[in-house]
């Protein structure tokens, strides 16, 4: 198969970017562009990747080091960047060192701040090109039906606030304020058990490969 250059990846007439800052400023929830931490980040994650910019995910590759979510509870990976922990390369093993172990047959794209993941099927489920979730309070992966495009619009559009009514507290906003970045919560009790819940379980900052970690060893 042939790989193509960052040239061929950069499609300069059909660049998703525009559509995507539009979505961006049309949405209700709050977002910051974290920009790639070097000149060569961009092109090296969309020649890894081997996507187009004509796509979301190789544009947000290519134009991002990563976007920040309401108030930091979500962060979507790029191409790395200061004010995020990693990139699409090195959380899916194709950059050494990878910054966490890669998980076969799917590419993650997002973590949030209760310890959830976000990982595009590319064959653990049978190739669905669905954005599945992570979810800490079920410790298994739910089809979210959503392709990477829709899950875009979902972050920038979406209730978060709906579907994180479980997993929130009233103040969190500002407890947000607490975590470095690729800092999340550890819930006690956890999320996935009765007692666990946003407003009755103590939280504490732990570093997202932490979690990540226990993810990798359930399966």
């Amino acid at each position: 198969m042939h790989t193509l250059t960052v040239d061929e990846l950069v499609d300069q007439d059909n660049h998703a970017w525009e559509e995507v800052k539009n979505i961006l400023k049309g949405g209700r929830n709050p977002y910051r562009i974290l920009s790639a931490e070097s000149e060569s980040a961009p092109g090296d994650t969309l020649y890894r990747l081997q996507v187009s910019t004509k796509s979301y995910l190789g544009t947000v590759a290519y134009e991002t080091g990563g976007i920040i979510f309401d108030h930091g509870w979500i962060t979507l990976l790029g191409a790395g960047g200061s004010g995020i922990y990693g990139s699409l390369t090195s959380w899916n093993g194709l950059q050494e060192p990878a910054s966490v172990p890669a998980l076969g047959g799917m590419l993650i794209v997002a973590y949030d701040a209760a310890g959830g993941f976000f990982g595009l099927d590319t064959g653990k489920f049978g190739r669905s090109g669905h954005i599945y979730y992570f979810a800490p309070d079920a410790l298994e992966w739910e089809s979210t039906e959503l392709a990477y495009s829709g899950f875009l619009s979902w972050l920038a559009e979406g209730d978060l606030g709906l579907f994180y009514q479980t997993f929130r507290w009233n103040g969190w906003q500002k407890d947000m304020e607490q975590l470095q970045p690729g800092e999340i919560f550890a819930y006690y009790p956890p999320l996935w058990t009765q007692e666990g819940g946003g407003e009755t379980s103590q939280k504490s900052p732990i570093a997202v490969t932490e979690a990540w970690q226990a993810v990798v060893d359930k399966e």
